[in-house]
């Protein structure tokens, strides 16, 4: 593909748009549910949930979010009582993270939430386009994780 038809396709522009709106759909759907995390908070959990305990770096290049937002984000699932954080016996400032009963529990009340926003999300959109798209989504991820420099 040409620059100018990267231009015109506005590609940058769609990408921004999408993940700005499903950000703003998971958003009120969880507000709208009355649950107690936000969307960035249950990928966290979704991820402990997965592998029961991770050091904050791992929750880091995982969710792909920088090491000062993951440590906010640890804290106040810490302070609510969703994850613990163990001081790594050879380091210092490194910690392990591991979700506890209170945080699978919501974890899973939350899952259905997630889940319809998703389904939602997809609707009208075959399965043969979902995963072409993740696809195509994926190759794009793969381009920018070696251009991007990112604190993780």
């Amino acid at each position: 593909m040409n620059t100018e038809n990267i231009l015109k396709q506005k590609i940058g522009l769609h990408l921004t748009g999408v993940g700005n709106l499903s950000k703003i759909f998971a958003v009120q759907s969880f507000s709208g549910n009355n649950l107690q995390i936000t969307p960035e908070q249950f990928t966290v959990l979704a991820l402990l949930y997965e592998n029961d305990e991770l050091y904050q770096r791992q929750l880091s290049t995982l969710s792909l979010k920088d090491r000062a937002n993951i440590s906010r984000i640890v804290n106040i699932l810490e302070g609510l009582g969703f994850v613990t954080k163990t001081p790594d016996v050879n380091g210092r400032k490194v910690y392990k993270i591991k979700i506890t009963e209170e945080g699978k529990s919501i974890y899973k009340e939350t899952l259905p939430v997630i889940t319809s926003v998703w389904r939602e999300t997809a609707e009208n959109i075959s399965d043969t386009d979902l995963k072409i798209f993740q696809k195509v989504l994926y190759k794009i991820q793969q381009n920018l994780i070696s251009k991007v420099n990112i604190q993780i």
